[in-house]
């Protein structure tokens, strides 16, 4: 048996009124995901632990079987991994974002989707100016900062202040002097920087200065191939989830045109996953950042669009694998709160048990008549791999 997991990460949602009390899922064309969903056994899934932050990075430790708390550092150190970037003695890596802040408050946590070539002249200016900590570039908004002797720092993700007077969330605790510094002194190299003045002129949002957060020391984590004594391989746009892989063991799978944002290479990704199980990876971890990014935004419209390409290329995957499908979001990201929450996420999986009554692919069919019932994401992989 091969298996193909497809992650469509913050998809889940709540009802809109702007949708006559439905969610994007409930609205969205989606026939192959619904076909999914008839031919194969539903359930809600808890993909985040109550006491954690409901992030991707523990919520997609979580449903490859990796208990955070048991192995999360921090969303930086996971993403330096996948960067190739070195641990020195004592180095944590803070996640980095570009941002945009205006009279004080969280404009955009990601400076317009900066892209990855003006990220890169940016962060290369400030390993000139602030040369005491270590600087790198990586997928337009999101970058690492690694930080010699770092303690620790209590930290807010810049996607979850969205809009918000930014003096409440800023770093505490050990680390906080040092990144605060770094931050002040990332806006004066920012200010007057020519890929900003650009970007103004083109009526584009600037990085005003960085914005560090979840920073970890490089976490040990068992081989996937150990756990499960499967091959697994991982096809993302994002270093969070290569970083995941790379700790895991897994192969990691690079796809041209996925940007991790809305204009993904949503098809690209699908064939990608039905060639990696023809050859000998048995396990492949398809994750989609749009949807994620649509919730963010706060877009309705972006949000539906996500699923109904996403949608297409699981048509794709229907028409030339005949392994076990699974489908789930790894946290919702509702558009009314542009940010994550606690709360289950509905999941299918075709190809193992008898079909169960569900019928479309949504939140409250899932919820309402799902088989499965609700489970904790820790056991899912188990669970299937024994059967």
């Amino acid at each position: 048996m091969k298996y193909i997991l497809i992650l469509a990460d913050g998809a889940a949602d709540e009802p809109l009124a702007e949708l006559g009390g439905k969610t994007p899922l409930e609205v969205a064309k989606k026939p192959n995901m619904d076909r999914i969903a008839r031919e194969g056994k539903c359930g809600m899934m808890k993909t985040v632990d109550d006491s954690l932050v409901p992030g991707s990075d523990v919520a997609n430790m979580s449903i490859l079987g990796y208990d955070p708390l048991k192995y999360y550092t921090g969303r930086g150190a996971l993403e330096a991994l996948s960067m190739g970037i070195p641990f020195g003695e004592g180095e944590l890596a803070y996640r980095c974002n570009l941002v945009t802040i205006e009279n004080g408050r969280m404009k955009d946590f990601a400076a317009g989707h900066i892209s990855s070539e003006e990220g890169a002249q940016l962060f290369a200016s400030l390993q000139e100016k602030i040369p005491e900590a270590k600087w790198y570039s990586g997928v337009s908004y999101r970058n690492v900062l690694m930080l010699p002797n770092g303690k620790g720092s209590d930290t807010t993700p810049p996607h979850d202040i969205s809009g918000q007077v930014i003096n409440d969330y800023l770093p505490k605790g050990e680390d906080a002097e040092r990144l605060m510094n770094f931050i002040v002194r990332a806006a004066d190299v920012f200010e007057k920087h020519p890929v900003n003045k650009k970007r103004i002129a083109a009526g584009k949002n600037p990085a005003t200065t960085i914005w560090p957060w979840s920073g970890g020391a490089k976490p040990a984590m068992p081989l996937f191939s150990e756990m499960y004594h499967k091959k697994g391989a991982v096809i993302s746009a994002v270093d969070l989830l290569f970083g995941i892989a790379k700790c895991a063991g897994m192969e990691v799978i690079k796809v041209p045109g996925a940007t991790g944002y809305l204009d993904t290479n949503f098809l690209g990704k699908a064939k990608a996953a039905v060639e990696a199980v023809k050859g000998d990876v048995d396990f492949v971890y398809m994750h989609v950042e749009a949807t994620d990014e649509a919730g963010h935004l706060g877009s309705i419209e972006e949000k539906i669009r996500a699923i109904e390409h996403l949608d297409e290329a699981i048509g794709y995957i229907l028409d030339n694998f005949d392994g076990c499908i699974m489908l789930m979001p790894d946290h919702p990201t509702p558009i009314a709160k542009k940010t994550h929450t606690h709360d289950p996420v509905p999941f299918v999986i075709r190809g193992l048990d008898k079909p169960d009554e569900v019928s479309v692919y949504t939140e409250k069919e899932v919820r309402e008549k799902g088989a499965y019932g609700l489970i904790n994401a820790g056991g899912l992989l188990k669970m299937v791999f024994s059967q």
